[in-house]
Parts: C-alpha cells; sequence; structure tokens
C-alpha cells in the first residue's frame, strides 16, 4: 500500500459485516487502515465490530470497534468524541449504514417506512453534524457517504423508502458540500451498483427478485445484467471511498461517484 491515509484518523459507520464475507464498510475500514488510517470501525452489531479490528489489528493496522446505533444522537456523539480522544482527530468520515424493506408507496408500511428514514437517512445526517464541528475546528476533512444507483434510477426491485433516502442522500450530500467547501470539508457520495456483498446474498426481497429464492440463480441473473458481465464486490466500493477520502481528491466535493460497471447507461 502506497499509504494514501497515512496520519489521518477515519470514522467507519457501519464497519460490520452482516455476514461471512466482506461488506463495503468492512472492505472500507480494512482499505482506510491498510493505507495508514487509524480507524474506529462502528457498527451497531459490537461482535461484527470487533471482527473488523480484529482484521485490522492482526495486519499490523490501528484499529478500535465501538458499538453504537447510528440512528441515536447520543450514539453518534459518543463515537466521534472516542474518536479524538483515542486517535486525536477525525479526518475522514465514512457513512456506509443503509437497510430496504419490500414496497411500494402503496405496500410499504408507515412503521418499515420510517424505518428505512432511521436507518438510512437519518444515520448520515446525524453522523456528519456530529464530525462536521470537530473537522472544522482542525481545519478540514472529508465526508464519504455511501448511496446506491438506487437513488437514480428504479431498479427492478419495488422497495421506495430505499429509493427515496438514498436520492435524499445525494442532495444532502450536494448541498451540505457547497456549504462547507470554503471549511475545506469536502463532502461526496459513492452509488454502487449490483454489488457481491453479505447484505445482498441474506436478503430474501432481492432472492425473491432475482433468483425465485437460490442465491446462485440469483448471482447469475445480477451478473448478467451488468455490462462488464459481472457484479463487483465491497472491495470496488472501498477503493472509490479511499479515492475521495485521499488527498487525491483535495479539489473534489459534491459529486455521485457511480461504481457500477455500466448498468446505469444501459436502457434495458
Amino acid at each position: 500500500m502506497d499509504g494514501r491515509l497515512a496520519g489521518k484518523t477515519a470514522l467507519v459507520v457501519g464497519a460490520g459485516s452482516i455476514g461471512p464475507g466482506w461488506g463495503n464498510g468492512k472492505a472500507t475500514a480494512t482499505l482506510f487502515a491498510r493505507e495508514g488510517a487509524s480507524v474506529l470501525c462502528v457498527d451497531i452489531d459490537a461482535d461484527a465490530a470487533r471482527e473488523t479490528a480484529t482484521i485490522i489489528c492482526s495486519e499490523g493496522g490501528v484499529a478500535e470497534p465501538f458499538h453504537a446505533d447510528a440512528s441515536v444522537a447520543r450514539d453518534i456523539e459518543r463515537a466521534v468524541s472516542v474518536c479524538v480522544e483515542r486517535f486525536g482527530s477525525l479526518d475522514v468520515l465514512d457513512n456506509n449504514v443503509g437497510i430496504t424493506y419490500e414496497g411500494g408507496v402503496v405496500e410499504i408500511s408507515e412503521e418499515d417506512w420510517d424505518r428505512v428514514f432511521a436507518v438510512n437517512l437519518k444515520t448520515c445526517f446525524l453522523a456528519m453534524k456530529s464530525a462536521i464541528p470537530v473537522m472544522e475546528e482542525q481545519g478540514g476533512g472529508s465526508i464519504v457517504n455511501i448511496s446506491s444507483i438506487a437513488s437514480i434510477r428504479y431498479t427492478g426491485v419495488p422497495y421506495s423508502a430505499y429509493y427515496t433516502t438514498k436520492a435524499a442522500m445525494n442532495h444532502l450530500t450536494r448541498t451540505t458540500a457547497v456549504q462547507y467547501a470554503p471549511k475545506n470539508i469536502r463532502v461526496n457520495a459513492v452509488l454502487p451498483g449490483l454489488m457481491k456483498t453479505p447484505m445482498v446474498e441474506q436478503s430474501a426481497l432481492l432472492r425473491g427478485a432475482y433468483g425465485h429464492g437460490d442465491v446462485e440463480a440469483m448471482w447469475r441473473d445480477r451478473d448478467a445484467q451488468c455490462p462488464m458481465g459481472h457484479m463487483g464486490d465491497a472491495w470496488d466500493v472501498a477503493h472509490a471511498a479511499l479515492f475521495l477520502a485521499s488527498d487525491e481528491a483535495r479539489y473534489v466535493t459534491g459529486i455521485e461517484l457511480v461504481v457500477d460497471g455500466g448498468i446505469t447507461l444501459k436502457c434495458a
């Protein structure tokens, strides 16, 4: 590795993985550490956060796990405070939290709608609300919000709350980027396309939509949709986040970096 984040501190929200393998947050936290960052691995699943931090430390990196519900203000405020206390700064914030519930506007329940908004959008708002004053005081920082191509198009699966929250995240990213550009705080979004991750594997909604419940059939169907002939994975998202977090992107703010193998360019 080239030390692209050497001397920096990163807080990754959603740094665990929902199952075996590499989720986006887990890969991102690990890659940040490999590139020299000290990483606070935040997750609602304490064991998952611990697993990611253990992997990083086993490779000679610096990381600590932190158990938090990112939709609760006091939890994320404490995570930011602990990050600064442990590592001395907060240079990079990566927001990598998301859930889906099935249903268009008619089918989805109000309870599920509210839950998706709390997890997908409120977490991003609260994390930025807590992190930005720290970054402003120290003279700058980089925020990377993990959105989705579902924020800019219909993907063939009816989950209206997911579409809406990710679209809102994009605009929150853009407007916050403009507001804090004079403070040297960059805010960008990554929009992953069809990815092969534990979250997708464990989604009954996606298995039903693609493979009639069969995981291998789902993988084949999703691969076939992609112009490159295959899905991406968590490392593709992690490398995009790394670029935006690093000083290589020092003049990049307010963008939506699409990481999708070309699928959003297709008409059908």
